[in-house]
């Protein structure tokens, strides 16, 4: 299935729908509220049945006294507790930095850092905090691992060990105090963990290597859409763009853009070979991160989205969505969303696609949707 659909700016959707996370902690807040207030009210009007009558200002101050740190101390739990079951229900907590065996570096790094004249006039804030992925927490041995090197050293070659945190969601990661390692010469020779050290032997592998130039020249099939006719349907008004998913892992799409004046980020991962050092060796742009990452960018910056598989997201619809809203921000009015040969394994997924591409109110431009029979050998296998 492939669309180029025009945003209009005027017909984005917007979903009312609150998640179960927070609707559960907004009731066990209100029952925690409810809990505290009767409890201070039982606390004020009981009086014991046998009693004797003393000095008013000396045993009831006293009593009064204890009843409120009794409430404060029960507020302060019930907070705590609150905290706790909202940690739980998101499924993550801060990272613990009191844990044995963590690694000083990571220590230093996730330190606040006051600011030196104190609070920021324009900004308004008091303190420098580092920015590490709150899925971290869940790796944190991994992490000590990629922040264990020595200051000012070199850095160690782990870069399997980067991409497998991001992976993990553990993104962004903290930045370190080494060198990177520095490549005299661009090619696959230098290339650490990799079996494969030429273009050959890498074209072998499943999913291949190949640098296929024709795919946006000329079409194979109805499926298949034109630089030059998108293009067209810009009028003219085509400037940066935004390439996401593994339909153009080399970078061909962005080497071709640029051959007609428009600059293209490429998103990739090196996953089975080192897409970023190929597509950098190029002369263009890669972007270093998983999709699961909010777009480093800022709202309203793109002319052209381009997206091949990364809308697939499994049978995740709220994923989808999430992904669809952050590609949404950072279209302009009157950008072009470009979906290309996006592969639905059945109708239902073709349909959940439509319905979320359509609640956005895009000007549909145009719009194919056919059968690609399935690249093994025998299979018979049909994706939409």
């Amino acid at each position: 299935m492939g669309s180029v659909s025009l945003k209009l700016g005027d017909g984005t959707a917007r979903f009312k729908r609150s998640t179960l996370c927070s609707s559960a902690v907004n009731i066990l807040m209100l029952f925690s509220v409810l809990a505290t207030n009767l409890f201070a009210l039982y606390v004020f009007t009981y009086s014991p049945k046998h009693h004797t009558i003393t000095p008013f200002h000396h045993k009831n101050i006293t009593l009064i006294s204890q009843h409120v740190s009794l409430i404060i101390k029960q507020i302060d739990s019930s907070q705590k507790k609150l905290a706790r079951i909202e940690n739980q229900l998101l499924g993550y907590q801060t990272l613990n930095v009191s844990r044995p065996n963590l690694a000083n570096e990571l220590k230093l790094f996730l330190q606040h850092h006051q600011l030196p004249l104190g609070k920021d006039s324009r900004t308004g804030i008091t303190e420098m905090v580092a920015s590490v992925g709150h899925s971290c927490e869940k790796s944190a041995d991994l992490l000590s691992q990629y922040m264990t090197y020595k200051v000012s050293g070199p850095c160690p070659d782990d870069w399997s060990l980067a991409q497998k945190l991001i992976l993990r969601g553990c993104e962004p990661l903290p930045r370190r105090r080494c060198f990177a390692k520095t490549v005299p010469k661009v090619g696959l020779s230098t290339w650490s963990g990799l079996g494969c050290k030429n273009i050959k032997c890498l074209n072998k592998k499943p999913n291949g290597f190949a640098f296929d130039r024709q795919k946006y020249v000329k079409a194979t099939s109805k499926n298949d859409f034109l630089i030059d006719d998108v293009l067209a349907m810009g009028n003219n008004g085509i400037r940066i763009g935004f390439d996401i998913g593994k339909g153009s892992k080399t970078g061909t799409f962005a080497a071709l853009m640029a051959e007609k004046n428009v600059t293209i980020i490429t998103n990739t991962l090196n996953v089975d070979a080192p897409y970023s050092d190929f597509i950098a060796a190029r002369g263009l742009f890669p972007l270093f991160f998983s999709l699961d990452h909010r777009f480093p960018f800022y709202d309203n910056v793109f002319d052209l989205i381009h997206v091949t598989s990364g809308l697939d997201v499994g049978t995740k619809p709220e994923k989808l969505e999430f992904l669809m809203f952050d590609t949404d921000r950072i279209l302009r009015v009157g950008g072009l969303f470009w979906l290309d040969n996006i592969h639905c394994g059945d109708d239902e997924k073709k349909r959940t696609l439509t319905r979320l591409t359509e609640k956005f109110g895009y000007k549909k431009l145009k719009w194919v949707v056919g059968q690609k029979m399935d690249g093994a050998v025998g299979s018979g296998k049909h994706e939409v």
